[in-house]
């Protein structure tokens, strides 16, 4: 039996959500009249997500891969005998296919690393940089006789031993990587990274076809790497906006309308601070790959930005895809974000920001998209400094008695991410090297109820910087202890009461004095508050307590 779960409702209408939001908004102190407006949200790449959609956009809808992702595991330990029993290890327990990053291990040790691994079931994709083509040499060597089910050798669209392997590549394995992985680490947001691939994407087929090989063949033998974040509705809009994209591309060339595309949760929004919370942001990723339709997905181990992952975190690593394809039934629905306007909307809007992007690129060269992606880098630092791009356990929730797990030094993470965190780690860190931790004195007025929540505000604010908090009374101030002091309280407390306290602590020892809010109050130095410059409010505090940075 059909249930009509609206039954009884009666339809609202768009200008009825806008006088309700109004209303909400005039609360707040909003005196407009444009709620569309005030509640959208602009991303880095000029892409708007607004707070309503009602209508679905007129625009193709390419499905990508139905089923089960190919789960795919990274391995970049120097040693080719740790790197065998890992591999081994991942494909006994749900890995399917293997990634060999080779920044650090010797091509000619192959052997060695693959020993045991049967390269007619398991796909191992190399990763040798500009070592790409002994790599690629040693392991067709290796694999001469075996009809290959995938797997990539890994050649930068722009390798100039490119053309000399383009008739090497025998089995499904595929031939060239399209990094933009590489983009999104650098800072690009999502539409520069998908004008960038769509670039490098043109320019592999360029060279394989000046090669000698035909179009068909050429599109088979060009894999695409994108990453994944823990916004999982623009990942999943992403990856949809990328297949159709290539698809245009495909219908100029006269190719076939896939793409083949491997999803890697980022590096750059990993944390080497609490660390466990990598595992949360990791799972959000992973699934929006896995709903977006990736082809291969790679979960990044909690520990990598601490160096090589241990057992336990490739374990998990491969356990959260596990989890998502068989117990979650993530992969069991193709396309599942397929209809939902807000989601049809963002793919197009990606779409279509990204390929007028990439025609600029192919006009006036790829300067552009590395201009836009450093005024990117350079917006999304200055929202991680003021705390508008809040990282859990890291600027927000600091966890200052934490115990870090020691990871033996390589390269954990894919690529050399810049990640967002690392701002406020290289402070910590700073902070941890002193003989006793730098501190500020939280100067509280008024009953608990009243001071708290700035009190609050203000120790986690220090503690993203690795900086610990005293509180008191004006009275238990001591400058033996620290000659920095924050004044917490109310905003009327501040009006009788600040001026006052703030000479009190001059008198005391204080050299300088901070206010938790926002105004302007005899004998206080500066203020902190929600959206402040947090970066330039902790070194300035390490320059106060006289800490070298």
């Amino acid at each position: 039996m059909k249930v009509d779960l609206a039954a009884g409702f009666d339809p609202g209408s768009r200008e009825e959500w806008r006088a309700l939001a109004l209303g909400v908004l005039r609360k707040s102190g909003y005196e407009g009249d444009d709620p569309e407006g005030r509640l959208a949200t602009r991303l880095y790449d000029g892409v708007t997500i607004a707070p309503l959609y009602d209508t679905l956009p007129d625009t193709p809808r390419l499905v990508g891969r139905a089923g089960a992702w190919d789960v795919r595991q990274r391995h970049a330990h120097p040693d080719a005998r740790v790197t065998r029993e890992a591999v081994l290890a991942d494909l006994e327990n749900g890995v399917s296919s293997i990634w060999l990053d080779l920044t650090m291990l010797d091509p000619a040790d192959l052997p060695v690393a693959l020993d045991g691994v049967l390269l007619d079931l398991a796909p191992v994709v190399l990763d040798a940089g500009d070592r790409a083509a002994p790599a690629a040499h040693a392991f067709l060597q290796l694999a001469e006789n075996v009809e290959l089910p995938g797997g990539n050798l890994g050649f930068a669209p722009g390798d100039p031993d490119l053309a000399d392997f383009a008739g090497r590549a025998h089995g499904r394995v595929k031939l060239v990587v399209v990094d933009a992985l590489a983009w999104h680490d650098r800072g690009a947001a999502d539409a520069q990274e998908l004008a960038a691939s769509l670039a490098q994407g043109v320019e592999a087929l360029r060279r394989l076809t000046e090669a000698g090989l035909p179009v068909e063949r050429a599109f088979e033998l060009i894999e695409f790497r994108y990453a994944a974040t823990a916004d999982q509705f623009l990942t999943i809009a992403k990856l949809r906006a990328a297949r159709r994209l290539w698809a245009r591309i495909a219908e100029v060339a006269g190719g076939p309308p896939t793409q083949a595309q491997h999803a890697v949760t980022s590096g750059a929004m990993m944390t080497a601070r609490d660390p466990w919370v990598n595992m949360l942001r990791t799972t959000l990723a992973c699934f929006a790959a896995g709903a977006g339709g990736a082809d291969a997905v790679t979960v990044q181990p909690f520990d990598a930005a601490l160096g090589l992952p241990d057992a336990f975190a490739r374990r998990i690593a491969r356990n959260t895809q596990s989890l998502l394809v068989e117990e979650a039934g993530v992969a069991r629905v193709a396309d599942p974000a397929g209809g939902s306007w807000y989601v049809e909307q963002l793919t197009d809007d990606l779409a279509n920001t990204a390929w007028d992007l990439f025609r600029q690129a192919e006009k006036h060269g790829g300067s552009v998209i590395e201009e836009g992606v450093a005024a990117t880098r350079d917006r999304r630092a200055a929202d991680v400094a003021r705390r508008k791009w809040p990282i859990t356990g890291v600027s927000e929730f600091p966890n200052l008695a934490e115990r870090l797990p020691v990871r033996e030094p390589g390269h954990g993470l894919a690529g050399e991410p810049a990640r967002h965190a690392e701002p406020y780690e290289r402070l910590r860190d700073l902070a941890d090297r002193q003989e006793s931790r730098p501190t500020v004195f939280l100067a509280t007025l008024g009953p608990i109820a009243v001071h708290t929540a700035r009190a609050g505000f203000a120790a986690n604010l220090f503690a993203a910087g690795g900086i610990g908090t005293v509180s008191g009374e004006v009275a238990d101030f001591d400058p033996s202890l620290t000659p920095v002091v924050c004044i917490c309280s109310s905003d009327r407390l501040y009006a009788d009461q600040a001026a006052q306290a703030a000479a009190a602590l001059r008198e005391a020892g204080a050299a300088k004095v901070w206010l938790a809010g926002k105004g302007e109050y005899e004998g206080v130095d500066a203020t902190l508050f929600a959206g402040c410059d947090a970066l330039k409010v902790l070194e300035t505090t390490f320059d106060d307590l006289g800490v070298d940075r």
